[in-house]
This record gives structure tokens, sequence and C-alpha cells, in this order.
């Protein structure tokens, strides 16, 4: 099983494995996704109080928003581990445990 976790911002991680979709917040039907997931108690938001730029569909039909761009997130799931900074790596390594 693979346990790889992709940083989304402030701390917070998601099971790569697990995420079907990262999308922008703009679009009309991702602003229906969002506040139906708000209303059947499925809403993951760890924006901190920011700007919502990003939302993540979860395998779990969890929605969770995040703050980091959608390429950003994107960028994450292609580079390997090896090239991510060090602070990222030691973060994912004490989520994974």
């Amino acid at each position: 099983m693979n346990h790889r976790m992709i940083n989304i911002g402030f701390g917070n991680a998601v099971p790569a494995g697990r995420v079907l979709a990262v999308v922008n917040t703009k679009s009309s039907p991702m602003k229906k996704l969002r506040e139906e997931a708000k209303e059947q108690k499925r809403l993951i938001d760890v924006t901190e109080g920011r700007r919502t730029r990003s939302i993540i569909i979860m395998d779990s039909n969890h929605v969770v928003l995040s703050s980091v761009q959608p390429e950003t997130i994107s960028q994450r799931f292609s580079a390997p581990l090896e090239q991510r900074g060090k602070g990222e790596e030691e973060q994912l390594k004490s989520v994974i445990r």
C-alpha cells in the first residue's frame, strides 16, 4: 500500500493514493460541489482562514479546501521524494508515524 503523503499547506497532508482530483475553485460546478459537501458534512477546510485556491476531491467522497494553488499541489504529486525540501520530507514522515 502506498503511504505517500502530499503536503497541502499549513502542515496538513493527504494520502496521495486517495486523491481523485485537484481542481480550481472558480468554476460554478466546483462552487456547487463545495456547498453540497458542506451540507452533507463531507467538507474539510485546511485553509487556516486564508483564501481557498484549490479543491481536492478524495476517493472517500470528502472535499478538502486548501489555500495552496492547484498547480503547486500537482507538482508535489510528480516530484520524487529526493527533490522535495528537507522540511517537507520530515513533516511528511511525522504525519505517517
